[in-house]
């Protein structure tokens, strides 16, 4: 089905992703997201005051995290527009986008703005209170590295659902260790000539802000802390796990950073859009939940129903991006669907350049967009799991107006 919210082409941008306790490890989530997107609608001559609607997705919580969107439209120069704070993990950023699509096609909105923020590095330490607890002790957690190493339903680490399909499906370590270098491969393309690809939708070199966001503390060429990886490198790792498959080389990397972009009705979109010949609509979506434990399924799932509403087979779809936290995803999406892995992911994708999850969806909606739109138009799908063994999809359409 075709929606009538749309996204403006060129009315989106991202950050490069920085490993994390890397660059923008100093630099508060939503604060540095703000200060991102009030810059690139400016650099797009989009004023803030047209917004009438927002969502902000967030996954790692920050300080004054509770005030969320009003918070972040406040700085961006858009006091305002109300609007929910989401958080589906990985997921978040096709849930942010289906949100304000959802609201523009309701009718109750005609502009939206979607944000997408984490910073994974320095996550939260919290203190859970129990008076009734031995001597009134109570409970703690750090909020990023205990919820990557459990899932309390199972309980397992996110690394053991990807074991799990590994198992059930026969992946080796080699094979897992091609699709590392074929994506690899994929990403130079990206950097070639100057990293012209990058540059269609990020601002480089990038500027990173010192704490207080007046000044700069320095610059960034693009994505910082990228693995290099070579056969022989990879073949020298074991399997992080005793007796498993799934090595180091074979999984993505925490990150920091954040992406943005803004939905509107179809009237809206003609006027805001970089090229106003070119559309970009949205015609499905979908949400999936695999068995416990084996995370890295649900993407087939939810890719079919966002292809269902959509209307269009895989056979009618012209460039796949998928969130891939281990190499064992695309072997799977790839022996499920029939999709060849050389056909998926051009340009980058997570398993390279970093996960910083909320946002990381986000910026593959975008690169999506633009690698359609270079090849003169087409039909796009993107889907990505999540903590919680779920996944969200997305199918979109590049066109003339």
């Amino acid at each position: 089905m075709p929606y009538q919210a749309e996204i403006p082409y060129g009315a989106y941008w991202s950050t490069p992703f920085a490993r994390w306790q890397g660059s923008f490890a100093h630099l508060h989530a939503v604060e540095f997201a703000a200060h991102v997107a009030r810059r690139e609608l400016a650099r797009r001559r989009i004023d803030a005051r047209q917004f009438d609607y927002g969502v902000l997705g967030i996954s790692v919580p920050q300080k004054h995290a509770f005030y969320g969107l009003p918070w972040l439209a406040g700085l961006v120069g858009a006091p305002q527009i109300g609007g929910p704070t989401l958080m589906q993990a990985c997921a978040t950023g096709v849930r942010t986008l289906l949100a304000a699509a959802q609201e523009v096609e309701l009718g109750l909105a005609s502009m939206a703005l979607v944000v997408a923020c984490d910073r994974v590095s320095n996550g939260p330490h919290l203190y859970y209170p129990n008076p009734r607890g031995p001597g009134g002790t109570g409970a703690a957690e750090d909020w990023v590295m205990d919820n990557f190493g459990c899932d309390p339903l199972g309980p397992h680490s996110m690394l053991q659902t990807a074991e799990n399909v590994a198992r059930k499906h026969g992946f080796t370590t080699a094979e897992q260790h091609d699709v590392v270098l074929l994506r690899e491969q994929q990403y130079a393309q990206a950097l070639a000539a100057d990293s012209a690809f990058l540059r269609r939708y990020m601002t480089l070199p990038f500027e990173v802000p010192a704490p207080g966001l007046r000044k700069t503390a320095g610059t960034l060429a693009g994505d910082e802390g990228v693995s290099q990886s070579t056969p022989e490198g990879l073949a020298r790792l074991q399997p992080v796990q005793a007796g498993g498959s799934v090595t180091y080389g074979a999984q993505t990397h925490p990150a920091d950073g954040n992406a943005g972009l803004v939905v509107c009705t179809r009237e809206r979109a003609r006027e805001l859009a970089a090229d106003a010949r070119i559309a970009v609509r949205l015609h499905g979506f979908g949400l999936a939940r695999s068995p416990l434990g084996y995370m890295p399924e649900s993407t087939v799932p939810a890719a079919a129903r966002a292809l269902a509403q959509a209307g269009r087979g895989l056979a009618q779809i012209d460039a796949v991006k998928t969130h891939n936290p281990f190499a064992v995803n695309d072997l799977y999406f790839a022996r499920q669907t029939g999709v060849a892995l050389e056909a998926m992911n051009h340009y980058g994708c997570s398993l390279v350049w970093g996960h910083p999850q909320a946002p990381m969806g986000t910026r593959s909606i975008i690169e999506l967009i633009e690698e359609l739109a270079l090849r003169g138009g087409g039909w796009g799908l993107f889907t990505g799991c999540a903590a919680g063994d779920t996944a969200m999809a997305v199918v979109l359409e590049v066109s003339d107006v």
